[in-house]
């Protein structure tokens, strides 16, 4: 991943000087403690990190995918749970730019950038995970609203975000017809917000569960095409995936300097660790990984930029960067010895918050269902 221009660079020095300087520490104390993101969450957006890739003309950035990558690299290096934070957000502001209809372009997306504006993505339910056409959350027309009744889970940001992207049924029956996307304020009254608590990882960022009792909705904020949900949200994942693949090589980063840092401190048998071929292999495996991971965010950023649709170069990335950065983790534990094992070595923590990066925004399995699907489908590899 390359900076586009010498601004994007500036950008991606920044997030990297701020993350390593400001973030770190703080998220080793929201990890312990269960804090949040939110108390950085107003320097990040003065930072201009709300609103990356939106373009200039509403107030956006304007970044390609490409520097989005590299930004969102930068904070999970030091904070994995600031990187998803800001993943999302700036996912839901992508989605209202492609499929919002003008009113709602105009009156949210130039405060898209303030803490005032923070978004979350609401489709995945008890019982409908990995197999969103399963929702149950139901949106009936009344007049001009659309009420909706039903019940979100593991939503990233759902106890501060104020605006919720939400796929909901608004047809009878079952399956991926009839279903839409409908964006709801998270202020609007029955909607309630109910805090998961006992993440194994990224305890710093929200996760919550969303409830909605008859919650009005206009109905002009429908995006899309009414019936046409799962195709805003598949739209949506396909840039996510580059920012969760980015989160990945992040956390794989920040590993992979932890090995070489340990490696050259400790010594077995009189000898330095980094002595060792085996040693020595772990962190050559590690680096190569590392690269290749970051070169496939880089091809599938790149296709979105000139706005060619290929979900399965971002499944690629993802599915890459996210099982590599686990095995990275898993490596530099092993490294570690009994100190890895410890919550006092930052590895410790970083084994943990890597591990949902295979779950959210598709499990690694429906990667390959998507890899080999396009495979399939075009005969040709």
């Amino acid at each position: 991943m390359a900076a586009d221009t010498a601004s994007d660079e500036m950008l991606i020095h920044a997030a990297r000087e701020f993350a390593r300087s400001e973030l770190q520490d703080r998220d080793r104390r929201w990890d312990r403690g269960e804090g949040t993101v939110v108390e950085v969450l107003p320097t990040l957006a003065e930072m201009g990190f709300f609103n990356i890739v939106l373009p200039e003309s509403c107030g956006g950035l304007g970044c390609g995918y490409d520097t989005y990558a590299a930004i969102i690299h930068e904070i999970a290096y030091a904070s994995p749970s600031a990187a998803v934070t800001l993943c999302v957000h700036n996912m839901v502001g992508h989605v209202l730019n492609l499929f919002a209809p003008a009113h709602l372009r105009e009156t949210l997306l130039p405060h898209w950038g303030e803490p005032e504006s923070f978004g979350a993505f609401a489709i995945s339910e008890a019982g409908a995970g990995s197999d969103p056409s399963a929702s149950r959350t139901r949106a009936d027309r009344h007049g001009d609203s659309f009420v909706l009744n039903g019940e979100k889970m593991w939503i990233t940001n759902g106890l501060t975000g104020r605006w919720f992207v939400t796929l909901a049924r608004t047809s009878p029956g079952t399956g991926k017809n009839g279903l839409s996307m409908i964006l709801v304020d998270g202020n609007a009254a029955g909607v309630g917000r109910d805090p998961i608590h006992g993440k194994m990882g990224i305890r710093g960022s929200e996760t919550a569960v969303i409830s909605f009792s008859d919650v009005k909705a206009p109905c002009d904020n429908l995006l899309g095409e009414e019936g046409e949900g799962l195709a805003v949200g598949l739209t949506a994942l396909n840039g996510g995936r580059i920012g969760i693949a980015a989160q990945a090589t992040g956390i794989a980063a920040a590993c992979l300097d932890e090995m070489i840092k340990f490696a050259h401190e400790r010594e077995q048998f009189g000898t330095q660790l980094s002595s060792f071929q085996a040693i020595q292999q772990m962190i050559a495996d590690s680096a190569v990984e590392v690269a290749a991971a970051r070169e496939l965010i880089g091809y599938a950023a790149d296709l979105i930029d000139r706005g060619q649709l290929d979900p399965a170069a971002s499944s690629k990335a993802k599915l890459f960067a996210t099982e590599a950065a686990n095995r990275i983790a898993y490596r530099a534990v092993q490294l570690h010895g009994g100190m890895g094992y410890v919550n006092e070595c930052r590895v410790e923590q970083l084994y943990r918050d890597v591990r949902v990066t295979t779950i959210y925004e598709g499990t690694s399995e429906i990667q390959r269902l998507i890899i080999a699907r396009a495979l399939l489908k075009d005969g040709v590899h």
